[in-house]
């Protein structure tokens, strides 16, 4: 899987939001924030042409003092939303 073309992830206000470029992307019924992890997460995958849960969890574990099993719900609790609000392909 990897990150649809279109969107951007950009901080308003303190906040991270992301954003869609293109008419094939408009939903203005859905305002998609990110909060500090996601958002970390979303600058590891874009641009990449394949992500994987595992290889996401492991820059999580670099990252952050988390353990394995929390990193790995995070990480696929991320990517299912993402999934079911259609940022990936």
């Amino acid at each position: 899987m990897r990150i649809k073309d279109g969107f951007e992830l950009r901080e308003i206000c303190g906040e991270h939001v992301i954003l869609s470029h293109g008419m094939d992307n408009i939903d203005f019924s859905k305002i998609i924030s990110l909060n500090e992890t996601a958002a970390f997460l979303w600058k590891e995958a874009v641009g990449k042409e394949e992500i994987s849960e595992e290889e996401l969890t492991a820059t999580l574990l670099e990252a952050y003092e988390v353990d394995k099993e929390t990193a790995r719900k995070d990480v696929a609790q991320v990517l299912a939303k993402w999934g079911e609000i259609g940022l990936l392909a």
